[in-house]
């Protein structure tokens, strides 16, 4: 398709929208033309959508029909890079270029012209009387960090009127200014607040360095420890990519991230970044998306999407914490964002840097290999130093019926508060029990819409279906024998293990940290920061507290079930294990104190509890390539999931069965089909799911002859397919 960069008045072009069509439309340029890459409205049928100018219309039909671009929007024009990227992402993943460009256009307000807007603030006084609507308002401006709001957000965020929200400001409690619809991000200072870097530091910044100011891709690798001071030496990446004048992007896992390495990025360079996450308001978003194009925002911080914002010189892209499963998007378009930061980065000439202190196999292979440069921190910062490991064997352990710590963790989480630490008791279990049993018939509850096991979360008085989110009153009676009193919880899960800590230790101070007991961002990172100032002796968490936290009073570790992500098929099962033990244990003794990490475990023998214990990652990490190479499975073969639906399980079984019979071009490039077979949680949403599995050499095209075989089928009805190139998961 032709890309000359202006389109005069009359001119055909070529407009891709994020209407769920197969191709582009063909438009008039408006009065005035148009660039190529300009966001556009345009007519569709009786509405207006947004779109892109893509290129060179066809004209393939009656001229005369051909409709003119309505105006063009006043944001900077998508460039031939942002262009470029979408196209390859759609088809590296299979999914629809329109669909592609709806994520990159996924904010509110984008075809609003430029104009003043009023907005509101958190003032310093208090109100004459305060309401139930009026704390609410507060509450609001508190979860949000102070940010700013037009008065509908702050009254749908707080449930009350607009009359509420005016009252505060009579009163001076809320500030009511009018301000530039979106204003730039202050400049960030590269030379402002540098850290002194040890040695080790020293030499992987200036590696990292030299990379951004060749001006060139390449991929590196920032395998340290933890505790090690990654972060400080790719900030000195990103201070280089602002020196070149270049943006950058740090990719984090988990929203709590954010406060903390917010503060550290405004004590490195002296202002705060720009946001992109859905922690922070419609607002800043249009904001960001906005300046980011105009090259007004010079680093993002943000969650996986952030790749996709319209960044106008992108220069450095940074992953955190590469090996994280949140990076990988499981609904709607399927993406691991580690490698659209790759893709992305090949395409504008940037770089990118994976850091990790345990990182996947797939980026430890391209590694090995010589895709990626290696970097390594292999000691902690300071006097810190690596937490000793020990292994509790629960065999040897004479422990009651519904108890879970283990008398040596107990004697050990003892002799530690009394000196003023902190502990943590760590168990990757949301809610309070897995399973509800009635004693009387046997029956495990489950979701009226899934065919999961609803997880009992005391703490709300609820049961939820971690699958599709459905929850239920706990009821009093069984649901399928009509017992009273006979409904039991089976299995610990981060609450019941708080229940059984606030037992055994009633005058400890208790946090528990679990994504499902807070209602914002904001009051997540309020309950971190309490602790990070003291104000807990004992943290009950899940998986969120082993993402990157610095707690520098913690010095005891224990795990509860170090066996439980060893349980089930999952290719990855071992892997992951090990990076979850080894990130939880590395929460242990990163201030001056020695750390200790206790696992609980039924396999002391197990292979991937003796790495953990040893420490030796390279024998682990060996191993398990060894394992993988020799089963020709990621990251030394390729695979791609079909997932089939529907509301009738015979109609999506045929489909399975008939692409199963129909492999001619699978089997051409050398491919194996396993299925079709019910997935392991066979309906979702009321919707039966069946799955297929292909599995290829490294080096075969799968994309290309996946989009053939799948192609040679149209969906009727209901019925949805769904593909995902290089899944993580297998439910």
């Amino acid at each position: 398709m032709g890309d000359p960069s202006f389109f005069e008045e009359g001119e055909l072009v070529a407009v891709l929208t994020a209407q769920p069509l197969d191709r582009f439309l063909d438009y008039k340029a408006p009065e005035g033309g148009c660039l190529s890459g300009a966001f556009v409205e345009v007519p569709l049928g009786p509405r207006l959508v947004l779109g892109v100018v893509w290129g060179t219309g066809r004209g393939d039909f009656d001229i005369s029909r051909i409709r003119s671009v309505n105006r063009v929007l006043d944001v900077a024009p998508m460039g031939v890079g942002m262009r470029g990227f979408l196209e390859r992402a759609a088809e590296y993943t299979l999914t629809p270029l329109h669909a592609m460009l709806r994520l990159a256009t996924r904010v509110p307000g984008l075809s609003d012209p430029p104009s003043m807007q009023r907005i509101y603030r958190l003032g310093k006084g208090e109100p004459d009387r305060m309401t139930d609507a009026r704390r609410r308002v507060l509450g609001t401006f508190s979860d949000y960090g102070g940010s700013a709001f037009t008065i509908g957000e702050l009254s749908s965020l707080a449930g009350v009127t607009n009359s509420v929200v005016k009252g505060l400001v009579k009163q001076g409690v809320v500030f009511e200014e009018v301000t530039p619809r979106d204003l730039p991000f202050p400049r960030l200072d590269p030379e402002y607040g540098g850290k002194r870097l040890t040695n080790d530091q020293m030499s992987g910044a200036k590696a990292l360095c030299a990379g951004v100011q060749s001006g060139h891709y390449g991929t590196t690798l920032l395998r340290g420890v933890t505790g090690s001071g990654k972060t400080e030496v790719y900030l000195e990446a990103v201070a280089e990519c602002l020196r070149k004048g270049r943006q950058a992007l740090v990719l984090l896992p988990e929203i709590a991230l954010t406060a903390e390495f917010l503060k550290r990025v405004e004590a490195r360079f002296g202002s705060q970044p720009a946001e992109w996450h859905s922690g922070v308001t419609m607002t800043e978003r249009r904001r960001t998306w906005k300046m980011v194009g105009k090259g007004k925002a010079s680093l993002v911080v943000g969650a996986r999407s952030a790749l996709f914002l319209p960044y106008s010189d992108l220069g450095l892209i940074v992953v955190d914490e590469e090996h994280d499963t949140s990076y990988k998007q499981e609904d709607g378009v399927l993406y691991n964002a580690r490698d659209m930061a790759v893709l992305r980065a090949s395409i504008c000439d940037a770089r990118v840097v994976l850091a990790s202190a345990t990182p996947s196999l797939e980026s430890w292979a391209n590694a090995e290999a010589g895709k990626y440069d290696m970097l390594e921190l292999t000691s902690r910062y300071g006097s810190a130093s690596l937490p000793e490991m020990r292994v509790i064997d629960m065999r040897l352990e004479n422990l009651p019926r519904e108890r879970w710590i283990s008398p040596i963790l107990k004697q050990a989480v003892e002799r530690r508060i009394l000196v003023g630490e902190q502990c943590l008791l760590f168990i990757n279990r949301r809610g309070y029990a897995p399973v509800t049993i009635c004693r009387a018939c046997g029956h495990q509850v489950g979701c009226d819409l899934c065919d999961a096991r609803m997880v009992e979360h005391r703490f709300l008085k609820r049961l939820m279906c971690h699958q599709c989110g459905q929850t239920k009153a706990m009821p009093e009676t069984c649901p399928n024998c009509g017992a009273a009193g006979k409904l039991a919880p089976v299995g610990p899960g981060v609450e019941r293990l708080a229940e059984e800590a606030k037992k055994l230790w009633p005058d400890a101070r208790l946090a528990v940290l679990s994504s499902d007991l807070f209602g914002s961002a904001r009051a997540l990172k309020a309950k971190i920061e309490m602790i990070i100032n003291g104000g807990a002796d004992i943290i009950v968490g899940t998986q969120l507290v082993a993402k990157g936290h610095n707690f520098p009073l913690l010095t005891l570790v224990g795990v509860i079930d170090a066996d439980l992500g060893l349980q089930g098929s999952d290719l990855r099962a071992a892997e992951r294990t090990f990076q979850l033990m080894r990130q939880v244990a590395g929460r242990a003794g990163r201030a001056e104190k020695k750390g200790v990490a206790m696992l609980q475990t039924h396999q002391p023998e197990h292979a991937v509890i003796r790495s953990i214990l040893t420490g030796n990652e390279l024998e682990f990490w060996r191993a398990e390539a060894d394992e993988r190479r020799c089963a020709g499975v990621p990251p030394y073969g390729r695979m791609a999931g079909i997932v089939l639906s529907g509301q009738d399980i015979s109609q999506v079984f045929n489909l399975g069965n008939a692409l199963a019979r129909n492999v001619g071009m699978l089997k051409a490039i050398g491919a194996e089909v396993f299925g079709p077979a019910a997935a392991p949680i066979a309906r979702v949403k009321g919707r039966h799911r069946v799955r297929l599995l292909v599995k290829a050499d490294k080096g075969a095209p799968l994309q290309k002859a996946v989009a053939e075989w799948v192609g040679q089928f149209r969906l009727k009805g209901d019925l949805r397919l769904s593909v995902d190139i290089d899944p993580q998961s297998f439910y």
